[in-house]
């Protein structure tokens, strides 16, 4: 093979919570009662045109979950040696995007960099001017043709993509035979995202759509990998989180007495230090054991993907409170209701009841919770990284955009396109997930009287 594949720790983490979402999905669908409810988000409107976003989003992110290694040239009869450089199948998909890097900064659709330079004149005398990009818009001889450039790539890309939308939307509703008001909104929504999606990537292949940041590297491409960072946060510490809270929590509830007690008392100890300092404790810790065992990662990604996957088990450490509290105070009612203490008088067990009467009956809570607090997750990342305290420097993440962005909005001229396209793709993926989670919600809350989806 020219390649060979590597996972990453936090790549293992994202399999596993896949796995566990596809036979979460197998044992809905065996019971009704548990799929009701998501009937009732598959018919909002709102739920769906965000889930399709989101879909949009987590598809990105799975591409760049896929690492490997590619084959470096070498002699006949040498050992096959691969490059320290681990890429994933989104590098590859947008290869130009991460191969064609500029100088330094460049605006968005820009012909030149956003700098002066001394250079030669066609009468070779120096003067200070703003040099052409190597890359962006270098097709074309007479810079007065990009604004008709731009758009003649925009209307063809465009319109690429609105016929896959429309085809799709033919084909979805000729297979379903559904047309609905739900149905109608997430085709519209989909019509809408293929022309985004085609007008992108016909002008990405000629400009620099969202500018270039200080080193000359893409924004478009960086705003694009960020979104891997911003998901793995927001999903991976679940994995942590919900062991905790689910099982402290009902233990807590149900027991009370001394059990009770100590699980409050630690929670509560918890809750009352400051978040962001115990984070930014442990992540330096955390940082020190890494730096001390640097054997241990022989390539620079490992060092970085441990830092990520720490910061995860961190966050899930000193976020499980909230859900524990409330599960607590969910099965401080349950056991009191009669086909609880029906099951105590026949004499079943503590942890028989607990698994078959109790987790079922809190796991709309935990769902719930566990959904609107992805976009806390993601927003703590950006904070966590902008104040230094988060993902490694050299991982591509909001964080370190915005980051890497705050010392360049006091130049002059400013430099806001990477600190802009940094907040739209974070304020499209929290609003996604806010919106969707306030579907959820309202589907699984049972003061909601619904006679049907």
């Amino acid at each position: 093979m020219n390649f060979i594949p590597v996972i990453l720790w936090s790549d293992a983490l994202v399999f596993l919570l896949l796995a566990t979402i596809i036979a979460a999905v197998w044992y809905v669908r065996r019971h009704e009662h548990l799929l009701l409810p998501w009937r009732r988000v598959v018919h909002n409107s709102v739920a769906m045109v965000s889930l399709l976003l989101l879909s949009l989003l987590l598809t990105i992110g799975l591409l760049d979950t896929l690492h490997f290694r590619v084959a470096l040239p070498q002699a006949n009869g040498s050992d096959k040696v691969y490059s320290p450089e681990v890429l994933s199948v989104f590098d590859k998909l947008v290869e130009p995007l991460r191969a064609q890097t500029e100088k330094t900064y460049s605006e968005p659709f820009a012909l030149r960099l956003y700098a002066r330079e001394s250079m030669s004149d066609a009468q070779g005398n120096i003067v200070r001017d703003f040099p052409r990009l190597k890359y962006g818009g270098a097709h074309l001889a007479d810079e007065s043709q990009r604004t008709a450039d731009i758009l003649k790539r925009a209307l063809l890309g465009g319109g690429l993509g609105l016929l896959v939308g429309l085809l799709s939307f033919y084909l979805t509703h000729r297979t379903l035979h559904c047309a609905s008001g739900c149905d109608l909104a997430a085709s519209f929504t989909t019509m809408v995202l293929t022309t985004l999606i085609g007008a992108v990537v016909s002008l990405a292949a000629a400009y620099h759509v969202l500018g270039t940041d200080k080193v000359g590297q893409d924004v478009l491409y960086l705003s694009l990998k960020s979104i891997r960072t911003g998901l793995i946060i927001g999903t991976v510490t679940t994995l942590v989180t919900l062991p905790l809270a689910l099982f402290l929590g009902v233990a807590a509830g149900y027991f009370r007495g001394w059990v009770d007690d100590v699980i409050q008392y630690i929670y509560t100890v918890l809750s009352s230090i400051p978040s962001v300092l115990l984070i930014a404790a442990m992540v330096l810790m955390m940082q020190l054991f890494i730096d001390k065992h640097a054997d241990w990662f022989d390539l620079a990604i490992l060092r970085a993907d441990a830092r990520l996957v720490a910061l995860c088990l961190i966050l899930g450490l000193t976020s499980w409170t909230g859900l524990c509290r409330l599960l607590r105070g969910e099965t401080l009612k349950l056991r009191e209701m009669e086909y609880i203490q029906a099951a105590q008088s026949f004499g079943v067990s503590g942890l028989r009841i607990l698994a078959r009467h109790i987790m079922p009956n809190v796991m709309h809570i935990v769902l719930i919770a566990l959904v609107m607090d992805f976009s806390a997750l993601v927003l703590a990342e950006a904070v966590l990284s902008y104040v230094g305290v988060g993902v490694d420097p050299t991982m591509i993440s909001f964080g370190t955009m915005i980051n890497g962005a705050r010392l360049e909005m006091g130049r002059e001229p400013m430099v806001w396109w990477a600190l802009a396209a940094a907040f739209g793709f974070m304020l499209v993926l929290v609003l996604a997930a806010n919106l969707f989670a306030d579907a959820v919600r309202d589907a699984f809350d049972p003061r909601l009287n619904r006679t049907g989806p």
